[in-house]
């Protein structure tokens, strides 16, 4: 598939308002199963920790395998969508599927139970108050995406969750050629992860946001150690690496990594990996790189000092809780992971600040990605842990102090919804869908390209933790 086919499959990918409930999506591939019964086959490959069955819905014949999961993290819904366009697509137009040569492994959310917990803002998630009042996220011990095995140096992790272990075994019984976990991000631009360097496929990767009217996300990445293969296509790699940088920067790496990815498990069967990260709200700043008066080592005290400050103050709130907290729910689980990160990730912050040379200033979009990393998780983590003060008031368990502590942190938490950016744009939903599927299409295009056999791969990455 040209690219050219592609970037007329992403621009005729339909709008939508809002999001799928997760019945709602499991019903609709159902009824594509029913509709397709030759060419539609569902495979139980596990069950949810509250006793969900998760599926896999494979489409087509191809020689090449593809995985393709969404709701890796339950907070991302965009690749419900996508997911289930990318089967329609693939079942309404033999043409398209043929010339592929593809045969799709779907699983259209591989966390129902943590994306039940998020589907209060999935009719409306345009308003980031409401979606950062209603967000959820769990802790990393309990992310699918980052709970496989793991064995490096001074980090072990064998807690694999049942949600996991049934992603494991799909790609142990598929040995796809291509994976495709299905994330997003909040705010900025469209950047990308990617196992192997393709200057075909990132060509393609870059051309899709464009002709959709999306910027890439050029200012701060998402996590300082990772290589940047083009603009916004950064390399996916591992554990290791992030190990070995943490310890450069004399912090301890078991404090920070626990399991591996996904894509640690699919290098193992030779897949190529791919991760496309799209905001829900666009920003001008995010892909502007004017040099500020700031240096960035300067920047990234600040906002260091911010986050820790921020951190500090939820944590004040958890401590005074927890003796008088009766409900162990996911919203506390949660709040009991993320909150200490507040007060830690500052230390390598400042650490890697020490590096920076004092005459390097800032630019405008990593000033902008700083900062908004800052408002991001005071609201994820001010709401989720609201969240969990609430169940006692709601469920008549709290008493009269920690009803008081829960009037003092939504006091707190609506001063900073109140500086949460007004300018942001929210995107239209079909195209962020668009996005993840063109470059979906740009990495099957590539797996199943004939001449590929011959050709040398690129290797951006090789993970040897998790066996």
């Amino acid at each position: 598939m040209d690219s050219d086919t592609i970037l007329r499959l992403v621009r005729e990918v339909p709008d939508h308002d809002g999001f799928p409930l997760v019945d709602d999506l499991h019903a609709r591939f159902d009824a594509l199963a029913a509709a397709h019964p030759d060419r539609v086959t569902v495979t139980r490959i596990g069950t949810s920790r509250l006793g969900e069955p998760l599926h896999s819905y494979r489409i087509g014949t191809g020689s090449h395998a593809a995985v393709i999961v969404g709701g890796v993290h339950p907070n991302e819904p965009i690749g419900s969508w996508t997911a289930l366009h990318l089967a329609e697509t693939m079942l309404g137009d033999d043409a398209e599927a043929t010339a592929l040569d593809v045969t799709w492994h779907i699983v259209p959310t591989i966390d129902p139970d943590g994306m039940r917990l998020n589907e209060a803002w999935f009719h409306d998630p345009y308003d980031r108050v409401f979606y950062s009042r209603h967000f959820y996220r769990p802790a990393p011990d309990s992310q699918v995406e980052w709970t496989f095995p793991n064995n490096h140096k001074s980090v072990y992790f064998d807690q694999v969750l049942p949600e996991t272990l049934a992603f494991m075994r799909l790609i142990d019984d598929t040995e796809p050629e291509l994976l495709v976990s299905l994330h997003n991000g909040e705010m900025g631009g469209v950047y990308y992860y990617l196992s192997e360097d393709l200057p075909d496929v990132i060509d393609v990767l870059h051309a899709v946001p464009r002709a959709l009217g999306l910027p890439l996300d050029t200012g701060e990445p998402e996590s300082p150690h990772l290589r940047e293969l083009a603009p916004a296509v950064f390399a996916m790699d591992g554990v290791e690496e992030v190990h070995d940088y943490l310890e450069g920067l004399g912090v301890d790496p078991a404090e920070h990594i626990h399991g591996a990815s996904s894509a640690a498990w699919a290098l193992r069967h030779g897949a190529l990996c791919m991760v496309a990260e799209l905001p829900y709200w666009s920003h001008p700043d995010a892909d502007d790189q004017t040099p500020t008066d700031e240096s960035y080592a300067d920047l990234l005290r600040r906002c260091a000092d911010d986050l820790g400050g921020s951190g500090a103050e939820l944590q004040r709130v958890l401590d005074a809780a927890s003796p008088m907290l009766t409900i162990e729910t996911p919203f506390l689980q949660g709040s009991r992971a993320f909150i200490p990160m507040l007060t830690a990730t500052p230390e390598t912050d400042r650490a890697r600040a020490e590096r920076e040379p004092a005459d390097r200033m800032a630019t405008v979009a990593e000033r902008f990605g700083c900062e908004d990393l800052v408002r991001c998780f005071r609201l994820r983590y001010g709401g989720m842990l609201l969240r969990a003060l609430e169940a006692e008031t709601t469920a008549g368990t709290a008493s009269a102090p920690l009803r008081r502590l829960r009037d003092d942190l939504a006091e707190r938490y609506a001063l900073w919804q109140a500086g949460a950016v007004t300018d942001a744009a929210p995107i239209p939903v079909g195209t962020l869908v668009g996005v993840q599927y063109g470059a979906i299409l740009a990495c099957a295009s590539h797996v199943a390209d004939p001449a590929r056999a011959s050709r040398p791969a690129m290797v951006a990455t090789q993970r040897s933790g998790g066996a």
